[in-house]
């Protein structure tokens, strides 16, 4: 009698073991079990251990809910990764946006300096070539009685001496009757060692006090006699058109 209950425990033991393996595939799974005293299994709790494990609904709802929840958790996460994905790259552009617009930026700068140096330059070259043109063209005068007016009337208007072509012509005529070396060596100032010379008959130091920067100091030359003399008219008379006679 011993040997069989030996046996028969054995293959309870077994059974156990399947059915406690199913359960841990399965997941859930709730076995009771009923040990005698002696430590033997009976036959019908054997039977009732190797029948198939009953899930009831509510159980099959709930891994069912988990399942669901996870599943959705899941997809939470890789909703929130693509947007963060999605702002970093739209932040990463605008950044990239910005720093085209400032390199733009700086370079139109820097081309509009550029440009304005470059007309800038073009600007002082025309003006330079505008001063050489000008120098070459230089007004020139007839080495005559005619020219000699004309340019001492030249000078005085640069210089704000007045006077007039026909008040300079009409004592010019009077004085030396248009000769340049002309020399009184007759009158007062003659006897005093100082005779007037020139044009407009000049004696030496009223020349010298005069003259007029940029003419020859040459009391002969015809254009630096003229302009001295309308000096000299302009400060005792106030013009050599007011002179008439002996000044």
């Amino acid at each position: 009698m011993l040997k069989n209950i030996t046996t028969r425990s054995r293959a309870l033991t077994r059974t156990h073991r399947i059915a406690i393996a199913g359960v841990a595939t399965l997941g859930a799974a709730s076995v009771a079990f009923t040990v005698v005293p002696s430590g033997n299994t009976t036959t019908s709790e054997a039977a009732a251990v190797s029948a198939p494990v009953a899930y009831k609904s509510e159980q099959l709802k709930g891994l069912k809910s988990g399942v669901t929840e996870q599943l959705a958790a899941s997809d939470s996460l890789q909703r929130q990764a693509a947007e963060a994905k999605k702002k970093a790259e739209a932040a990463a552009k605008a950044k990239a946006d910005a720093a085209a617009k400032k390199k733009a930026a700086a370079a139109a700068a820097a081309k509009k300096k550029a440009e304005q140096a470059r007309k800038a330059k073009e600007a002082a070259s025309r003006s330079a070539k505008r001063a050489q043109v000008k120098a070459v063209a230089t007004k020139t005068y007839a080495n005559n009685l005619d020219g000699w007016i004309k340019e001492s009337l030249d000078i005085m208007k640069s210089k704000g001496i007045p006077g007039s072509y026909n008040g300079l012509h009409r004592n010019i005529l009077r004085e030396s009757s248009g000769n340049p070396n002309a020399i009184n060596n007759w009158d007062i100032n003659a006897i005093n060692g100082i005779p007037s010379k020139g044009l407009l008959q000049v004696i030496p130091p009223t020349f010298k006090t005069y003259h007029v920067p940029g003419t020859s100091w040459n009391i002969y030359d015809p254009v630096a006699n003229i302009t001295a003399a309308a000096n000299y008219a302009a400060d005792r008379y106030g013009s050599m058109d007011n002179v008439n006679g002996a000044y």
